[in-house]
């Protein structure tokens, strides 16, 4: 299994980060969905259910993202989702902002990636944890230059 935490401090409103996480938004900071559809109930309830199609290389993975929390106040907004992937991996993620001030926001994306059976389980072991988190950072300067990007507009 690996998991990660990682926080950043956004140089953006808390609202205009959240406005990312949101369905019209989230293929700006998820560029690799080729597809993200509401299924099941509304995008801000906990039991929402979304299908994604998710691009890597040539291949293409459809999967049901579930909301298993979702929290939105005006100093703290949480959403965890939950999906398992190809039947090899189940994934957990969170996406925590925390209002700092009106124009910082901490950002913390926390997740984990396990194996569901022995073919998953040794794919995450030749993958690493060093490209994991590479992975994880990059979502992270995404998630941060969109949010800049869309202050500076706003």
């Amino acid at each position: 299994m690996i998991e990660w935490k990682q926080k950043r401090i956004i140089d953006a409103n808390i609202e205009t980060v959240w406005d990312l996480f949101r369905d019209d938004n989230i293929q700006r900071i998820m560029p690799k969905l080729e597809k993200h559809q509401l299924v099941e109930k509304r995008e801000d309830q906990v039991g929402a259910k979304h299908q994604q199609t998710y691009r890597q290389g040539s291949r293409l993975e459809t999967y049901i993202v579930e909301t298993v929390a979702y929290q939105d106040t005006p100093d703290e907004k949480v959403k965890q989702l939950h999906f398992v992937l190809a039947n090899l991996f189940e994934v957990d993620l969170q996406f925590r902002l925390q209002k700092i001030s009106e124009q910082q926001t901490r950002f913390v994306y926390e997740g984990s990636n396990r194996g569901t059976n022995l073919v998953g389980r040794t794919m995450l072991k030749m993958g690493g944890t060093k490209s994991n988190m590479e992975t994880v950072n990059e979502f992270m300067d995404l998630v941060e230059s969109e949010a800049v990007k869309r202050e500076k507009i706003r």
